[in-house]
């Protein structure tokens, strides 16, 4: 079983950063796709970023320019820097992975979420 642990939300000004973690409980190296999504208050979750096992990246447009998605094979950690927050960026942050490729929306694995509040 893969458990996933965000940490690194909280309260923060717009214009503002924050640096959200994504533990995993076992070795990442062969976690093909990894993701971070959003749900905010009365609307459905959404993708905000993914990454594959070769690093390569996928930007909604929402957060284009402003966020950046990683992850740290050795740590078993993926990040998402965000950056010149704004209120929009409201909503509860979740990590999510699969073995499979392709960021198709469906993952074997999600973490519990963390919350994520932009005040304007």
């Amino acid at each position: 079983q893969v458990q996933l642990v965000e940490s690194g939300g909280g309260l923060v000004q717009a214009g503002g950063s924050l640096r959200l973690s994504c533990a995993v409980s076992r070795s990442i190296f062969r976690i093909n796709t990894m993701a971070w999504y959003r749900q905010a208050p009365g609307k459905q979750r959404e993708m905000v970023a993914g990454i594959t096992r070769g690093g390569s990246t996928k930007y909604e447009d929402p957060v284009k320019g402003r966020f950046t998605i990683s992850r740290d094979n050795v740590q078993n950690t993926m990040y998402l820097q965000m950056n010149s927050l704004n209120p929009e960026d409201t909503g509860v942050y979740y990590c999510a992975a699969d073995w499979a490729d392709g960021f198709r929306g469906s993952y074997a694995y999600w973490g519990q979420g963390i919350q994520v509040t932009v005040s304007s």
